[in-house]
C-alpha cells in the first residue's frame, strides 16, 4: 500500500494538482451546469445526476490517458518499473490517481448544482459511494483502453469512441426507460448507465431503474473486469516494448 500511495502522491504533485488542471476542474462543472440552467432552469434538478455522471466520466478518464501515455512515451514508466514495485502496484497507483480526480470533479459538480442553483441535496450515504466507485470503475476502464498505446492522441481517440456513445445512451439527457428497445439493450451493457441510475436514486424525488445497492454491485463488477483487462494488456505491452 505504501508503494501504491507513493505513486498516487507523485502523480498528484506532478500532474493533477497543477493550477491549469485545477482551474479546468472547477470551470468545467460551472459551465456545464450554467449551460443547461440557461436553457431549462426548471429542469436542472432532473439533469443534475446525469451531469455529475458525465463529469466523473471525463474527469476520471481524460487525465488518466494523458498521464499514462505521456510517461510511457518519455520512458518514465519503464524507470518506475525498475523500482521495487510490481506491475500491479503501478497499475493501482495510476488508477487511484484518476479515481481521486474524477471523484473530486463529480462532487464539485454536485455541490455547484446544490449551492448555486438550489437543487435539493441527495442522500449522501448513496451519492458518495456511487461517485467514488464509479470514478474507480471508469478509471479502470481508461487504463484498460490506454495500456497498449504510447501517444496521447491515440488515447483520446480511443476514449471518444466509448465516451460519447455512453453520454447519449446512458440516461444523461434522455431516460433509458424512454429509449427504444435496441438502445435500451445497449445502454444496459454500458457502465455509465449504472452511474446515472445510482445517482438518480440518491435524490429523494427520483427513483432509479435499479436499487442503489445493485448499481454499486454492478459497478464493482465492471471495476474488477476492467482492472483485470488493464493488467493483461499492460503486461503484454511491457513485454513487447521491453
Amino acid at each position: 500500500m505504501s508503494a501504491i500511495w507513493a505513486i498516487v502522491r507523485k502523480d498528484l504533485r506532478a500532474y493533477y494538482l497543477k493550477p491549469p488542471l485545477i482551474s479546468w476542474a472547477i470551470i468545467m462543472p460551472i459551465v456545464l451546469v450554467l449551460a443547461f440552467y440557461l436553457r431549462h432552469p426548471e429542469g436542472i434538478g432532473d439533469l443534475l445526476p446525469g451531469l455529475v455522471a458525465m463529469t466523473v466520466l471525463f474527469g476520471a478518464t481524460s487525465m488518466e490517458g494523458i498521464v499514462f501515455t505521456f510517461e510511457k512515451r518519455i520512458g518514465a514508466l519503464e524507470r518506475l518499473l525498475l523500482a521495487p514495485v510490481s506491475l500491479r502496484q503501478v497499475l493501482m497507483g495510476k488508477v487511484l490517481g484518476g479515481t481521486l480526480f474524477g471523484a473530486a470533479t463529480g462532487i464539485a459538480m454536485l455541490l455547484i448544482g446544490m449551492l448555486g442553483f438550489g437543487v435539493s441535496g441527495p442522500r449522501w450515504e448513496i451519492a458518495l459511494p456511487v461517485i467514488v466507485l464509479s470514478s474507480f470503475a471508469l478509471s479502470c476502464m481508461a487504463m484498460a483502453l490506454v495500456a497498449g498505446v504510447r501517444e496521447v492522441f491515440e488515447a483520446m481517440t480511443l476514449f471518444n469512441y466509448f465516451r460519447f456513445p455512453m453520454v447519449f445512451l446512458c440516461g444523461v439527457f434522455v431516460p433509458v426507460a424512454a429509449m427504444a428497445l435496441p438502445l435500451r439493450v445497449v445502454a444496459y451493457v454500458l457502465p455509465l448507465t449504472y452511474v446515472v441510475d445510482g445517482l438518480g436514486g440518491a435524490f429523494p424525488a427520483r427513483s432509479g431503474l435499479f436499487s442503489p445497492g445493485l448499481d454499486l454491485l454492478i459497478l464493482g463488477g465492471y471495476s474488477a473486469v476492467f482492472l483485470l483487462c488493464a493488467e493483461l494488456v499492460l503486461k503484454r505491452s511491457v513485454r513487447r516494448e521491453g
